[in-house]
């Protein structure tokens, strides 16, 4: 009676979580069309309405600036929109991921200038460097954009022209402090004297990146962005959890209060020539953060949008993902831009903090920066994956760490569920598809009972596996994918921990039919938490997942979120691939660290080559 009020329970939760899944809570602008000027026009408060049934899900990562390499960070912010892609294609639903790369502006002409290089052949070359990563990182994207496409070129310039027609540019002599590591000017009151630990150094600098500004002035355009400054707090305080973390808000929310400025949107072609030129003025470039933030829009389809369909091509983005030292142009000029031409706005920011090394920020001059593509060669892409997205920081910086990295993976992958898949399908004792089958069949009142001890294993077991799929929709939901992934790793030392405790290996040879029964029992639940946590996995894992999921032989079509139901599916147990006969031939086999080496010379000289083989490469 237990088991099967489980069951029904287990369906209801299942169902009513496919349910609300499927519902995107989206928040659409509901701005009316009437005059610009009123400035103080708020936001409906109301729900919104679903969005129409042909708008896919949207995710973006920032497009990255093509002035130097990528390094693990860039990895970090790519995985988790992958994961949010990945997970909406497990639901069941539509889903579009964008990427790319930022390839105008100061920073990188004048790399480019030092490479000796022309900017479009350098941008180029390092374009290429991150799809490989995208690539090679297993980012299921569907447009790998660029700010030099031609499509992109045009929905910029069509922006400009919007713009200027709703007499949101005007022309002005612009002086301020200006950084070109940050390509933006700062107010007087975020500029500070800074003393540069590393060389003793001291300059103006921006108080929020520490970066070296300039005074600078010349003519440009500006956009009247202190127009719109109550219409964004209003939309911030009717809309506070727009940004997460939360505290992330407060942030924004302050600098809108006491920092605002109309917005420099052009640079002298003097001083900066590689970028987009001003329609009609091609004295001036486009500012480079009007031209990347709308590359969100030019995925989606801007401008060649018919009346009521920018939906079609997903806009509004369901989650746009950046790091914690661009939210300013997100959180702020982003909004501001798309209000003004009464556009949607994005439906969530979800901003990460930054991976350190040593505790201490990432720096290419310091050279610390931890080369992603080393990470993938040295441990595997799943690997990686697995250790940045659950050591990975949402509200506090992480630290880069191999050692760590190891202990993670022996815990939880090598000798969790690796060790797990082998207990289950490589034993000669039992076989997994008459487990499976035998599960099925119906209740005989001659079955024989099993021992209280074990029957409360089981009812344990089942609890458990019942209550794992509604957890990791919820904490999804919530935009937590780091928790969704730690709980799921539990779950294999949970099972490995049960069979230690049950035993089955003895139970199906003792004499006692009720003790027989019960290691069916227990080994089909374990069995049944593999195939549950490997499709819960497939978002995050993607290759090892499927490769549990074939070892299981689960079915390919069988591998959906409905079908995280416990006993809902009686055809798995063939394997599709060889399960291996050790642990070095495993799921997750032993690290190359682990592999014994033959190494000529004394017992130290061999600590210190293993040793040196765990140092991270930096980018030099």
């Amino acid at each position: 009676m237990a088991m099967e009020f489980a069951k029904a329970a287990s369906a209801r939760r299942l169902l009513r979580w496919q349910s609300a899944l499927t519902r995107p809570r989206s928040w659409v602008c509901h701005s009316c069309r009437s005059n610009f000027a009123v400035a103080s026009r708020r936001f409906s408060s109301e729900p919104p309405p679903p969005p129409p049934a042909d708008k896919p899900y949207y995710v973006t990562t920032p497009i990255f600036y093509v002035n130097a390499a990528p390094h693990i960070g860039h990895m970090y912010t790519m995985v988790l929109a992958d994961v949010f892609k990945r997970w909406q294609t497990l639901l069941g639903n539509r889903a579009f991921l964008c990427t790319g790369t930022d390839e105008h502006g100061m920073k990188v002409q004048q790399a480019a200038a030092l490479a000796e290089v022309d900017p479009k052949r350098f941008c180029d070359e390092n374009a290429e460097k991150f799809e490989e990563l995208a690539q090679l990182s297993r980012i299921d994207y569907d447009r790998f954009i660029r700010t030099t496409d031609r499509d992109h070129v045009q929905a910029v310039e069509h922006f400009w022209f919007l713009l200027r027609e709703k007499g949101l540019i005007y022309e002005t002599k612009h002086e301020g402090w200006y950084s070109v590591a940050d390509e933006c000017f700062y107010p007087e009151s975020q500029v500070i004297k800074y003393l540069e630990p590393f060389t003793g150094a001291v300059y103006m600098a921006a108080a929020e990146t520490k970066s070296k500004v300039e005074w600078v002035e010349e003519k440009n355009y500006c956009f009247r962005m202190t127009a719109l400054k109550d219409r964004l707090l209003a939309f911030y305080q009717e809309n506070p959890g727009w940004i997460e973390p939360a505290y992330r808000m407060n942030e924004v929310t302050d600098w809108v209060n006491n920092h605002l400025e109309d917005l420099s949107i052009s640079r002298p072609v003097q001083r900066l020539s590689w970028g987009i030129r001003v329609p009609d003025d091609p004295s001036q470039t486009i500012y480079v953060w009007v031209d990347a933030l709308i590359n969100y829009i030019t995925a989606a389809g801007f401008p060649g949008w018919a009346p009521g369909e920018s939906h079609k091509g997903g806009w509004p983005a369901d989650v746009q993902i950046l790091g914690k030292d661009i939210l300013r142009f997100h959180g702020i000029y982003w909004p501001a831009l798309l209000m003004a031409l009464d556009l949607p706005l994005p439906k969530k920011l979800l901003v990460h903090s930054h991976w350190t090394l040593n505790n201490k920020k990432m720096s290419k001059s310091v050279g610390n920066v931890v080369n992603p593509l080393y990470a993938i060669n040295r441990w595997g892409v799943d690997t990686a994956r697995f250790y940045l997205l659950s050591e990975g920081g949402i509200a506090d910086d992480a630290d880069y760490s191999n050692d760590t990295l190891v202990i993670k993976y022996k815990k939880y992958l090598q000798w969790g569920f690796g060790n797990l898949l082998g207990r289950v399908t490589r034993p000669k004792a039992w076989n997994l598809r008459e487990i499976v089958e035998n599960s099925f069949r119906e209740v005989d009142a001659s079955r024989p009972m099993i021992p209280q001890r074990l029957h409360m294993a089981a009812i344990g077991l089942q609890s458990t596996l019942i209550d794992l799929p509604p957890t990791i929709a919820t904490r999804m939901e919530k935009h937590n994918p780091v928790g969704a992934i730690r709980k799921i790793l539990e779950i294999g030392t949970r099972l490995n921990v049960a069979l230690s405790q049950t035993q089955p290996w003895s139970l199906v040879k003792s004499d006692d039919p009720g003790d027989r029964a019960a290691a069916e029992k227990i080994l089909f639940l374990v069995a049944e938490g593999l195939r549950i946590s490997g499709i819960l996995l497939q978002p995050f894992l993607p290759d090892k997942a499927a490769l549990l999921l074939d070892t299981l032989g689960v079915a390919q079509d069988k591998r959906t979120f409905a079908h995280t139901r416990l006993r809902c599916d009686p055809d798995y147990g063939v394997p599709m691939v060889d399960p291996g006969s050790s642990r070095t031939d495993g799921l997750f086999g032993p690290l190359i660290e682990d592999v014994d080496v033959e190494f000529s010379g004394s017992a130290k000289s061999r600590q210190k080559a293993t040793s040196k083989r765990l140092i991270v490469q930096a980018e030099n």
